[in-house]
């Protein structure tokens, strides 16, 4: 269980971290656009619009990368982050629902729940 653990950390932060730049790149593409235009209105709607929609990818994809993180150092508070966002990702059709059916299985285990308490088995 130790290696699924590992495996799902790097996918986590690998899958999340896509959507952070993804969200960064809305924004920068949306705003670039908006100033290659030259009217200075649609500029400012574009720059909004690219600003919503890019912090959105962020705050959607942040807690998922941290959560990665988490899991890879083995913090006890991972297991339930990652759970909630895989949750989430179930949605997501259809690499977030692949992410998401393997994160429940892997930490709803009751392996995956003793090594991440950081009780030792004897």
């Amino acid at each position: 269980m130790d290696r699924h653990i590992s495996i799902l950390g790097m996918l986590f932060v690998i899958y999340h971290a896509l959507g952070l730049l993804a969200g960064l790149g809305l924004f920068a593409l949306l705003s670039g656009i908006g100033l290659f235009t030259g009217d200075l209105q649609a500029a400012g709607i574009l720059t909004i619009i690219g600003t919503a929609l890019g912090l959105f990818l962020v705050v959607v994809s942040l807690p998922g990368f941290v959560a990665g993180i988490g899991l890879l150092q083995r913090k006890s508070w991972s297991r339930i982050i990652a759970l909630i966002v895989g949750f989430l990702n179930l949605f997501n059709v259809p690499i977030g629902t692949a992410l998401g059916v393997y994160t429940i299985w892997a930490l709803m285990n009751p392996d995956a729940e003793r090594l991440l308490s950081g009780a030792r088995a004897f």
